[in-house]
């Protein structure tokens, strides 16, 4: 398909008013790579022409990362400076609407020390954490993307640059189901409610505990929060009603699980990127709840690192489920980038869970969802488990059983 200003405009569009449906006098925060500003000034004007107060840029820069990490000192980079708590705070009295543009390089921080990013991540995250604790579920965002060059080299690297970002523009397009002459927001709210119909259906079965298994060592059992709910696409903001999806692209229905609650062996069936790096041909041994064994033919220091982070990043967060027949996964390759990656198959995560599935979540203190079973850490971190022969069987409080998959889909 030919990138034209028609598309991107088509699709700055939907970002905004489908995606973050931005609502007038919102202000808006815009996270958008530098390299990206032509897309960054569509973006805007589409937030403005919904009505938006005020639009705001934080760009990123992979090199200026990657530059901080190999020369400034540890303890630099951990101080969180006057300035940027004041945005945070400043953040959670506007409660704007966040638009997050990814476009990294699946390889920014290669020859970067991953005990250095890890350590740099904790540190932080004691004084960001309960700002972005204090805006959970009282505000709009999307995560969305748009093409880099070395992100498209990564997937594509027989391919010249231009032939590589048109590639990865076409599987992009696809999986956001933006097409020249049709119209995504229809196509968006046909698929939003075919997923919240199996959504209902879940959550009408009561599940106590869903059953995992696959040739390939997946052997592995889950407990759910009783009276939890399964979301998946769509959410509703409470402070202002407005209905909005997270993640574009999206195929999941997911819930959190019983923290410190699971058993057994998953075995990723694709390669993780994390913060930048790699983490491939892995699998995660639970014991009571917690990992306890990992191995990884590459990556292994930084997946143990992963797990580590903190006294949560050991325990799930969330169980999601995807079928095979995902159009991000039918694009037949790795995007190297969850946002996609996880919208490939069923995937599990490490880590924060959310508090939103629970009955009244949204009004609950962090400790208050820890009470209820919901997982607390500083890292979310999703693992593909989706087996092409992956089956999975919800277990009611009564011992009766239900197919929920098999061979990869929906039974």
């Amino acid at each position: 398909m030919k990138i034209t200003d028609t598309i991107l405009r088509k699709y700055a569009e939907l970002i905004v008013r489908t995606g973050a449906n931005v609502q007038p006098g919102q202000i808006v925060q815009l996270t958008i790579s530098v390299e990206q500003h032509a897309f960054a000034a569509l973006v805007m004007e589409e937030c403005y022409k919904a009505g938006a107060k005020k639009v705001n840029i934080d760009w990123t820069c992979d090199m200026q990362s990657k530059l901080n990490y190999l020369y400034a000192e540890e303890d630099v980079l951990s101080t969180v400076l006057p300035w940027e708590e004041a945005k945070l705070k400043q953040m959670v009295e506007d409660l704007p609407c966040r638009i997050y543009i990814l476009s990294e390089d699946p390889d920014a921080m290669n020859g970067v020390d991953p005990q250095k990013l890890s350590s740099v991540m904790q540190k932080r995250a004691t004084v960001v954490k309960p700002y972005r604790r204090a805006i959970d579920g009282k505000h709009q965002w999307v995560i969305a993307a748009y093409p880099s060059v070395k992100w498209a080299k990564k997937c594509f690297p027989a391919s010249s640059d231009e032939e590589a970002v048109e590639k990865l523009w076409d599987a992009i397009l696809t999986t956001v189901r933006v097409q020249e002459e049709n119209d995504p927001v229809a196509e968006w709210k046909a698929h939003t409610e075919f997923i919240e119909r199996k959504a209902a259906w879940l959550n009408e079965q009561g599940f106590s505990s869903l059953r995992y298994k696959s040739a390939n060592g997946t052997d592995f059992t889950v407990e759910l929060i009783p009276g939890a709910k399964w979301e998946g696409a769509g959410v509703r903001n409470p402070m202002n009603g407005a209905f909005y999806i997270p993640n574009m692209p999206t195929e999941e229905i997911f819930t959190s699980p019983i923290a410190g609650r699971c058993e057994g062996k998953l075995v990723a069936v694709k390669p993780l990127s994390w913060n930048s790096q790699i983490i491939d041909g892995f699998s995660i041994t639970f014991e009571n709840g917690r990992a306890v064994a990992c191995q990884a033919e590459q990556g292994q220091e930084l997946l143990e690192k992963m797990l580590h982070m903190d006294e949560g990043a050991s325990m799930l967060g969330e169980v999601a489920l995807v079928p095979k027949e995902s159009p991000v996964n039918q694009c037949g390759f790795l995007f190297y980038e969850t946002l996609f990656d996880e919208n490939a198959c069923c995937h599990c995560a490490v880590g924060m869970g959310f508090k939103e599935v629970l009955p009244g979540g949204d009004d609950m203190t962090t400790e208050q969802a820890k009470e209820h079973g919901i997982n607390d850490s500083i890292i979310h971190v999703d693992f593909m488990v989706g087996a092409d022969d992956l089956s999975i069987d919800g277990v009611r409080p009564d011992g009766s059983t239900a197919a929920v998959f098999r061979n990869g889909t929906w039974a």
